[in-house]
């Protein structure tokens, strides 16, 4: 699906389907309100399926994997070829993501958006074979980052006719966390201090390399602010690309996706920036220990539910989100209503 299809396609919540299942809610014998946010995310993803009979039970995580020239700059702990060990370690189901996600009965799809070798993991959506290093030039062409995009809006499209009614955003490309501090940096109007942290465990003289790195990759390229496109193609990378793809066509579709960490929530910003009724389709899971990911999320207005000291990635704070919506699921489905119990219903009060 082209972009300008899919921005077309985004509406509005279904508040009829909302009203219900928060009707639903105050008739559980229970406390109104008192499973907090629970509450709040069934009732949100009622109003994103459109039905107070909502669903989640067939989910996914997406795995973006791309490479980002800026490793040339020494911006990493580890080489580029790792982006294609981990990446083909999806398919094989060893990777941290993807111990938990069997562990709340999740399948992963890994997506070679732009790597800079060919694996096993599926290229139909490559676009390039990685990006150009942000500190000479663009990291890519608008052209390429749209591309990147429409990756991402491709696998919801494959995912919801395979019948998938969640979404967890995940990603793999080593030098990421230098692309999203310098999105965010840009985007938020931030210093680039203040948006980048140490990464997978940089040192300090590593860190100022990467700083050095992104201011250089800003006052080079000039990214305009009020273009998250521009931006994006500028000083981002293609797993952040596909990402906000798929929250744009998780809003396009009417599927709930779940934004993971740091560079999730960057891809996420990218995606409101583009279409702010995007944000209303997203579920924020957890805040990441980057230093960058409280202001991201405060911008996003969204709330977290899991604050557990996370950096890894790959999706893994977004999987871990399952288990607290299934048991959010299993309370509003199948407990007892006041009704049942014959026992007078809670009431609002003022």
């Amino acid at each position: 699906m082209l972009l300008e299809e899919t921005l077309k396609k985004i509406k509005p919540l279904d508040k009829s389907a909302m009203k219900n299942a928060s009707k639903r809610w105050d008739s559980i014998a229970k406390p109104l309100h008192s499973l907090g946010k629970m509450e709040d995310l069934v009732i949100q993803i009622a109003g994103i399926e459109g039905t107070a009979d909502v669903s989640i039970g067939k989910r996914a995580l997406v795995a973006m994997c791309a490479d980002n020239g800026v490793v040339e700059e020494g911006v990493t702990q580890t080489g580029q070829e790792v982006t294609a060990i981990v990446a083909r370690n999806f398919l094989k189901g060893d990777t941290s993501a993807c111990v938990m996600c069997r562990q709340c009965h999740t399948d992963v799809f890994p997506v070679d958006v732009g790597m800079v070798v060919d694996t096993e993991v599926p290229t139909d959506l490559k676009v390039t074979m990685g990006t150009r290093n942000m500190t000479k030039g663009p990291a890519m062409t608008k052209e390429e980052a749209v591309k990147g995009l429409e990756a991402g809006v491709e696998m919801v499209v494959r995912l919801k006719e395979k019948g998938y009614n969640l979404l967890a955003t995940g990603e793999m490309g080593i030098g990421n966390t230098t692309t999203s501090s310098a999105v965010a940096s840009v985007l938020l109007d931030e210093p680039v201090e203040k948006m980048t942290g140490r990464g997978a465990g940089l040192s300090s003289e590593g860190l100022l390399r990467k700083i050095e790195a992104i201011h250089r990759a800003i006052e080079i390229n000039r990214p305009d602010p009020s273009d998250p496109v521009d931006v994006l193609a500028k000083v981002g990378g293609l797993d952040i690309a596909g990402m906000a793809g798929v929250f744009l066509g998780g809003a396009a579709l009417g599927v709930p996706v779940v934004i993971d960490g740091f560079i999730s929530c960057v891809s996420a910003l990218i995606a409101m920036r583009i279409c702010p009724q995007a944000g209303d389709y997203m579920i924020a899971s957890h805040v990441s220990k980057e230093p960058a990911a409280k202001l991201i999320l405060e911008a996003l207005e969204k709330e977290a539910v899991i604050h557990g000291d996370m950096c890894l990635g790959e999706g893994s704070g977004a999987v871990a989100l399952f288990p607290y919506l299934d048991m959010g699921m299993a309370v509003y489905n199948t407990m007892s209503t006041f009704e049942d119990i014959h026992v007078d219903q809670y009431e609002e009060l003022k």
